[in-house]
């Protein structure tokens, strides 16, 4: 029998899982909220075209107003400044959308502190436990934010100080550009930077040293709870927008029950 035939049946008999990590996209979802005088993007809409009726007797569809990094999306390397060189959204390799992944949960920390930094040694003590991270593979970084994510108030947790969402402190973010073998991150929050990361020095450090590596991005994902902490297979393809900066995207993940 072939691998794929193989792959098949298990997931038809239940060995192997599909978990969804993807928050349903909806006008209700939450988007990120830039102060003025930056551009904000728009809420995802659905524009109704016919519906069984006069426009269109046995159809129903719509037009979609929605931008490319609302929901859970993808970032490319040409969304930052230090990627402006490198792939667009269309250009990703296809053996990219499909990779392994490891799970970092540091969900405890991030209930007790909304500004929770991932540092180095953070990793090193998850790989001292469960191996290298995997090599052309996600490290998805799990800090229980999804729980928030029906109410846009509480997951944006902005005050007159801005957001308050955890995230990956500029050492790690530089260290996991440069000297691991991932190909992204992968989080639970509405952008892959912590909240206060417009602070930062450089700002936003996921994004300016991620993307400016020709690595990737993957946020507001959901589910990660039902994920083992290695061994777990994701794929993640965006649309193929020629040009684009990132796109909507359907995670899912295969795991072996």
């Amino acid at each position: 029998m072939s691998l794929l035939r193989t792959l098949v049946d298990a997931v038809r008999g239940g060995t192997i899982e599909v978990v969804d990590l993807t928050a349903p996209l909806s006008p209700e979802t939450p988007i990120l909220q830039l102060p003025p005088p930056f551009g904000n993007t728009i809420p995802f809409r659905l524009e109704e075209i016919s519906h069984y009726d006069d426009r269109g007797p046995a159809w129903y569809w719509n037009d979609i107003h929605t931008g490319e990094h609302t929901g859970t999306h993808f970032d490319a390397p040409v969304h930052w400044v230090t990627g402006r060189d490198g792939l667009d959204v269309a250009q990703v390799p296809p053996a990219h959308l499909l990779a392994p992944a490891a799970v970092l949960d540091v969900a405890a920390e991030a209930q007790k502190d909304p500004d929770f930094l991932l540092q180095i040694e953070h990793v090193r003590e998850w790989e001292r436990a469960n191996g290298s991270l995997p090599e052309g593979g996600w490290l998805l970084y799990r800090t229980g934010w999804d729980a928030r994510a029906h109410d846009q108030a509480a997951f944006l947790n902005a005050d007159e100080t801005g957001p308050h969402t955890p995230g990956i402190s500029v050492e790690c973010a530089r260290w996991l550009a440069e000297e691991t073998p991932i190909l992204g991150v992968g989080v639970e929050t509405v952008g892959t930077d912590a909240g206060a990361a417009h602070s930062f020095d450089p700002a936003f450090p996921c994004h300016s040293f991620l993307l400016g590596a020709g690595k990737y991005g993957l946020t507001q994902l959901r589910n990660l709870d039902l994920l083992p902490v290695t061994g777990a297979v994701v794929l993640a393809p965006p649309l193929p927008i020629v040009g684009g900066s990132g796109s909507p995207v359907r995670v899912l993940a295969l795991v072996e029950r």
